[in-house]
């Protein structure tokens, strides 16, 4: 047996409050601010009198958009404009209730403005209210331009926020010739414009047509003709004003002359293509070893080159950065400077001090030798021994990371011993209620 839940409605408090206002606009449907309201919904409203008097139906009057569309008292209350099957008027002793069913549907995304003005009976009060609603997004998509960014990447651009669901399809048609099929595979919606990735370079300067199937809008609306396809032309790489690189121009004259067909001239068009993609790598490959523009995957081989020593796992600009100062790097090692800059560059952090090993600090004028002070150590290993000094508390992570620079640039015939951290606080001990004892076992602070 199937399960099926209802809906239900839940009132958890009623608020009674006196209204003095007459009469009133009640149960409005659609209500006022309302969005998405459907394009064939009915328009109900109701005219309520909170006293004794009635609702005067010869003085109701109702416009939508500014048209006249109920009338009380008329021979034809409801203009037929509203008179659909849905459209009725009735009334009881304190009530007009009005439902006006527009004949036409309205128009997609509208803000339709409804204007009611009526008053009760002997006409003591009056009322003139207009509220507005907006109607669903019933209009199509369309394609507004196509535009080829680079030899693989095309960017579509609606007239609205687009969705590219699975199923959709966009498809490519030479438009001239000579040209190189191409086809879509990604597509990636960004509010009103799609970014496709194609599986070959286009062929320059030929023109393509795009079909686009399949793709909506926010609300489901598909892409219809005739706005669902545009044409572009194929992107041609930059190249040096100067550079005149025409096959066709280096073939012999009389080649030339003899080509009475224009077989030849399209053959060789399509050994030009080939040859100024060629010509176009060529001119980009200064980007690979740009450590500001080299894609990703050229940096780690970019550092190796560099004969980079650290196994660290660094994101991309750290990456680019090391590259960059990798050099200088290798210039200071050996020296405090060079130390202090590594540790910052890979922890972030700063070098308090590079301190010798096993030796006091020597103040001026208080200091005693051989009391509180001596004249540094005697052995060979403590005299070229040192300690690292941070500002802070580090992981063990850090430690390990901090070590591992701090022996690769030392000195070579010096020590490192040890990292001096700063001392945790000193925490207050608690209080534990019938034994902690006032200037016996805990000070106030």
């Amino acid at each position: 047996m199937a399960t099926v839940e209802l809906p239900a409605l839940y009132v958890d408090t009623v608020s009674l409050f006196a209204e003095t206002r007459r009469p009133l606009l009640l149960n409005r449907a659609p209500g006022p601010e309302e969005a998405n309201v459907p394009v064939n919904a009915a328009l109900e409203l109701e005219l309520v009198d909170v006293g004794t008097d009635g609702i005067a139906r010869a003085a109701t009057r109702v416009w939508v958009d500014g048209f006249p569309a109920f009338e009380g008292g008329a021979d034809v209350e409801v203009q037929p404009a509203f008179a659909g099957p849905l459209a009725e008027v009735t009334q009881t002793a304190d009530t007009l209730r009005v439902v006006l069913h527009p004949a036409v549907p309205l128009v997609s995304q509208a803000t339709v403005s409804v204007r009611v003005v009526s008053a009760t009976a002997g006409g003591a009060h009056l009322l003139d209210e207009t509220y507005t609603f907006t109607v669903e997004d019933r209009t199509a998509p369309r394609l507004v331009s196509a535009q080829a960014l680079a030899s693989k990447s095309v960017r579509l651009a609606f007239d609205e926020d687009v969705r590219v669901p699975p199923s959709a399809r966009i498809t490519f048609t030479p438009r001239g010739a000579p040209a190189v099929p191409v086809a879509a595979l990604e597509a990636a919606a960004d509010g009103p414009l799609v970014h496709l990735a194609l599986d070959t370079e286009m062929t320059p300067d030929v023109g393509y047509e795009v079909l686009v199937e399949g793709v909506t809008d926010a609300h489901g609306n598909l892409v219809l003709a005739p706005y669902h396809r545009a044409i572009f032309t194929g992107f041609r790489p930059t190249r040096p004003p100067s550079r005149h690189f025409q096959l066709w121009d280096m073939l012999p004259r009389h080649n030339r002359r003899d080509d009475v067909t224009g077989d030849l001239h399209r053959f060789i068009s399509c050994l030009q293509e080939v040859t100024d993609l060629l010509l176009a790598d060529l001119d980009a490959f200064p980007d690979v070893f740009d450590l500001e523009r080299a894609p990703e995957s050229f940096l780690d081989g970019i550092l190796q080159d560099l004969g980079n020593p650290f196994a660290f796992e660094l994101d991309v600009l750290a990456r680019r950065r090391l590259a960059a100062i990798l050099v200088d790097m290798y210039q200071q090692k050996g020296t405090a400077l060079g130390l202090r800059n590594a540790i910052r560059f890979f922890l972030g952090i700063e070098v308090r001090a590079i301190s010798p090993f096993a030796s006091d600090t020597l103040v001026l004028g208080e200091s005693e030798l051989g009391v509180d002070w001596v004249l540094g150590p005697s052995e060979r290993f403590a005299r070229y021994a040192f300690n690292v000094e941070v500002e802070r508390l580090l992981s063990p992570a850090e430690r390990q990371r901090l070590r591992t620079l701090v022996d690769y640039l030392k000195p070579a015939h010096t020590h490192f011993v040890d990292l001096v951290e700063p001392l945790p606080p000193i925490l207050p001990e608690h209080w534990e209620l019938g034994l902690s004892e006032l200037g016996e076992t805990t000070t106030l602070h």
